[in-house]
């Protein structure tokens, strides 16, 4: 062998002195080859450094070697979703796939060159993502999709269970009457927390107080959000009642956030923020208006955990949530898994000095 031949499957069957398709059934682990030969024929190709050729491999098969990521356009300079994008993007590399990153601000005449698709937090209306899932090509959602059609694999999170449990645990801490400032209902995450919270409040017999903010909130719509919180009295129809930020004027129960409650209208002890790195756009106000609110957010991330107090929140495991999106297109894809096929993504609390129960 010459020092500068390119090693290939030819290559490494000469040298383990078989022919060609034993040589590439040993190494797939496929074909009638002894374990003797197969081992013999893994030897030589890890020596001779062989390196399989994918794009060969996917030609065989039809395919293109790529699946396609789409995330809202809003979101991609969030850490959650970068973190969900490294995901996606190891559990392709295992398959032996690249991945395309796709955004609502691509509009294509075309169905993008993939085998399928992951679909990260679709949000209802997205004209890219409606096209997407019209293609036909075999797709998996992070969340349900808020529309009529669905994905074929579906990968979710018991999102109001947590969000119950995080409510009790401020409750614990003295907490009478939490706050929510949460994202529109285009979201099937965001609309899972917002119905999360209401029930709860209304198990507890509490009345809402309820901020709604766009889906790419800056931080000052954040800000002015927990203002108005902090500043609303009552709940149930009296004036300074928190409703709908995209409504200022409306009073909770005019904007649907009252949940029928006799008592439970104090003024806002501990707030709940949904969008990512909310809480730390509101931290620096709370201390400034000196209130004795407790926090908590949604989201986790480096920042709320670096916080001063570091903030209690709701651990996503997006990394976790985009590898196993990929591998449920990967079982889809191969047909180890069926289409409507629904998983459940586990997420954690994870409570730190933010919310620490009052003396």
């Amino acid at each position: 062998m010459q020092a500068d031949e390119p090693v290939t499957i030819l290559t490494v069957a000469r040298e383990a002195g078989v022919s060609k398709t034993t040589a590439s059934d040993a190494l797939r682990g496929s074909g009638r080859v002894s374990e003797r030969t197969r081992e013999t024929v893994v030897a030589v190709a890890e020596r001779l450094g062989y390196v399989p050729n994918g794009s060969a491999r996917h030609l065989r098969r039809a395919s293109t070697g790529t699946i396609g990521l789409h995330v809202p356009e809003v979101l991609t300079r969030s850490s959650y979703y970068m973190s969900f994008v490294f995901g996606v993007v190891e559990q392709a590399a295992r398959h032996d796939y690249d991945v395309t990153l796709i955004t609502s601000g691509q509009r294509r005449a075309r169905p993008p060159r993939v085998d399928g698709l992951v679909l990260g937090d679709p949000l209802g209306g997205d004209p890219v993502v409606e096209s997407l899932m019209a293609t036909g090509l075999p797709a998996v959602s992070c969340e349900r999709f808020p529309g009529a059609r669905q994905a074929d694999g579906v990968v979710w999170s018991e999102h109001a269970v947590m969000l119950a449990r995080l409510l009790d645990h401020l409750r614990s801490a003295g907490a009478a009457r939490p706050g929510l400032i949460v994202a529109g209902d285009e979201s099937d995450w965001a609309a899972s927390v917002h119905r999360g919270y209401q029930e709860w409040c209304a198990g507890q017999g509490i009345v809402p107080l309820v901020r709604r903010v766009s889906f790419d909130a800056t931080g000052d719509e954040v800000r002015a959000a927990a203002r108005a919180l902090l500043g609303a009295v009552g709940g149930d129809g009296a004036p300074g009642a928190a409703g709908d930020a995209s409504s200022p004027g409306r009073t909770l129960a005019a904007a649907g956030d009252a949940s029928g409650a006799a008592g439970g209208g104090g003024p806002m002890d501990a707030l709940v923020c949904a969008p990512a790195g909310a809480a730390t756009e509101v931290a620096p106000l709370l201390r400034e208006a000196g209130a004795s609110v407790l926090l908590a957010s949604c989201v986790d991330s480096a920042a709320t955990r670096m916080a001063d107090p570091p903030i209690t929140a709701i651990d996503l495991r997006p990394r976790e949530a985009g590898a196993s999106c990929a591998e449920l297109l990967f079982e889809l894809l191969s047909g180890a898994a069926q289409p409507g096929t629904e998983r459940i993504h586990p997420i954690e609390l994870e409570i730190r000095a933010s919310t620490t129960p009052r003396p």
